[in-house]
């Protein structure tokens, strides 16, 4: 069975989008373990952050997918993050509620 990047970084506008809830369990469970095992391990700040999206992406070349289109869907989600990252400073910090 082939393996279809693009539909695991594709947004389809549905409550069960798999691209929303990879981008979820990221944010919240796999960013802050990283971020934990860092501090712990006196490690550089992003150090596994960088080293373990590698060793992942390295395991998507090792399943066959050709680096063309691991670079093209990477670029996708990079660019995807730059623009939400621009409109959350634009918005400003968020306001608790009371």
């Amino acid at each position: 069975m082939p393996f279809d990047l693009k539909s695991i970084v594709t947004h389809d506008s549905t409550d069960s989008c798999v691209a929303c809830r990879a981008q979820d369990i990221a944010a919240q469970v796999l960013v802050p373990a990283a971020e934990a095992w860092e501090s712990s391990h006196g490690l550089p700040r992003h150090s596994v952050a960088l080293h373990g999206a590698a060793e992942l992406l390295g395991r998507l070349l090792q399943a066959g997918v050709e680096r063309e289109e691991l670079e093209h869907a990477l670029t996708t989600l990079l660019d995807e993050i730059e623009a939400q990252l621009s409109e959350d400073a634009t918005m400003g910090p968020t306001q608790g509620t009371a």
